[in-house]
């Protein structure tokens, strides 16, 4: 036994140096942890197989196929290549993916800020995360489709001109009427001045104006036109705008039949000396009446926007804005993803940062502006980021919203590469080195998210 002094006695083979010692712990001795070497590599290789076969293999065939022409059997080197930025077509489709680059990830990224700061102070965040979120269920190809049958230019089809024309109608009451004309000759009261509709005679109050208007299609007339009412005259500037056609014939000209209706919505304009002194509006029978005005003559005139169509609505599927209706389907489509993503990390910010700053004064915008987003920037940065590999891979929404006749103004790089090699222009050389031109633009993004992450990890 050894002698006891602090602590419990250690046996002699336990002190350093002793003779029963045993040797020290070496790496090579240690036991390993986990399989072998040889079990890791079996079962990494069907996953490293299925790489090769499918992302090394392709990726290197198309770099060797971009050096050859549509046959595949003559040598051209960079001659692809110099076609991408040579090509007024090509130039187009670069252009517009410069356009998407810029604008789609600035906008999802901003929304999903937007929506994410929201959903902290309303009652019913998860219901509007879920609305929200919601598009991220449909798959792009119905995403196109529901977005082509939103920009329809028939405002009873289009849902985006139905509202703008609901808008616009809201607050302008001038009723078109395209190809509608005055009707004309010695015996009518009104004439035609570039392309508006004037009295021969200036009036004054108490003299009926009479304005027969002739060429009215029936499927414009307004469904609330009722028969026309024959100006009584008084103490005011009063007449009748009206359709001078009988059907089945009969009726005279320039006076109003019984049968005829009158034009309601029309825009009337009292004019003295040049200058408009008053404005009516023609009532559900053509009458109209001008008050407040001041004695005096006045030439009655019906303005040249009474004979234009009514307002129709943008043509979202045309040359000019066609790439930014289709980016409005992007955004609408990824903003749920940006907004559940930046929430999370809204979540994760300490709240007494936020609230030492609030009882040090600073105001909301203050927190939101100094503290909330740069807390937030790695997260933005990842969305950021995230957003711009998908525009550069758009294809889906391009091919299936944008109408033949302005794919050229809408086309981007992974359709222009699908197009050429698959899509009628059976050149793949083309289509590979766009193809590895894509592959050039993305992976500076990819190399950013990959090491971000494992900054992130260390």
């Amino acid at each position: 036994m050894t002698e006891r002094l602090d602590g419990p006695a250690v046996p002699p083979a336990k002190i350093a140096g002793g003779p029963s010692a045993g040797p020290a712990e070496t790496p090579r001795t240690r036991r390993r942890l986990g399989p072998s070497p040889a079990v890791a590599i079996a079962f990494l290789l069907p996953a490293a197989l299925l790489l090769g076969v499918w992302v090394v293999y392709p990726i290197v065939y198309s770099i060797f196929r971009s050096l050859f022409d549509s046959s595949g059997s003559g040598f051209v080197g960079l001659g692809n290549y110099a076609t991408i930025f040579s090509d007024g077509g090509m130039l187009v489709t670069i252009r517009n993916n410069l356009i998407w680059v810029v604008v789609a990830p600035i906008v999802v990224t901003t929304l999903g800020l937007i929506f994410a700061v929201l959903t902290e102070r309303i009652r019913w965040s998860t219901a509007f995360k879920l609305i929200v979120f919601m598009p991220m269920a449909v798959s792009l190809m119905a995403a196109g489709v529901i977005f082509r049958l939103v920009y329809e230019e028939d405002p009873d089809k289009g849902l985006a001109n139905a509202v703008l024309t609901t808008v616009h109608d809201t607050f302008s009451s001038s009723q078109g009427y395209p190809e509608a004309r005055p009707r004309t000759g010695d015996q009518s009261p009104v004439n035609e001045q570039n392309g508006a509709v004037v009295t021969k005679q200036p009036v004054q109050a108490g003299t009926p104006v009479l304005i027969p208007i002739v060429g009215v299609k029936p499927q414009i007339m307004p469904s609330n036109a009722q028969p026309a009412r024959a100006p009584s005259g008084g103490s005011a500037v009063s007449g009748t705008v009206w359709f001078d056609f009988t059907q089945g014939g009969g009726g005279q000209s320039g006076a109003v039949d019984p049968t005829e209706k009158g034009l309601p919505g029309m825009t009337v304009e009292a004019v003295k000396d040049g200058q408009v002194a008053g404005t009516a509006t023609t009532a559900a029978d053509g009458s109209f009446t001008f008050t407040g005005l001041p004695a005096g003559s006045y030439v009655v005139r019906l303005p040249q926007s009474n004979f234009q169509a009514s307002y129709g609505g943008l043509t979202w599927l045309g040359p000019a804005l066609i790439t930014p209706a289709i980016i409005g389907a992007f955004v609408w489509v990824w903003a749920g993803f940006a907004m559940v993503l930046i929430a999370a990390g809204l979540a994760a910010i300490p709240r007494d940062a936020l609230e030492a700053a609030r009882i040090d004064g600073a105001t909301e915008w203050q927190v939101f502006r100094r503290i909330t987003v740069p807390l937030l920037s790695p997260v933005l940065l990842v969305v950021f980021v995230t957003m711009i590999i998908n525009t550069l891979k758009v294809f889906d929404l391009v091919y299936i919203i944008a109408p033949a006749s302005v794919q050229p103004q809408s086309n981007v790089v992974a359709l222009e590469m699908w197009r050429v090699s698959f899509g009628g222009g059976n050149n793949q050389g083309l289509g590979s080195a766009l193809a590895v031109f894509l592959l050039i633009l993305v992976l500076p993004f990819m190399i950013m998210n990959i090491r971000r992450f494992r900054r992130e990890d260390s």
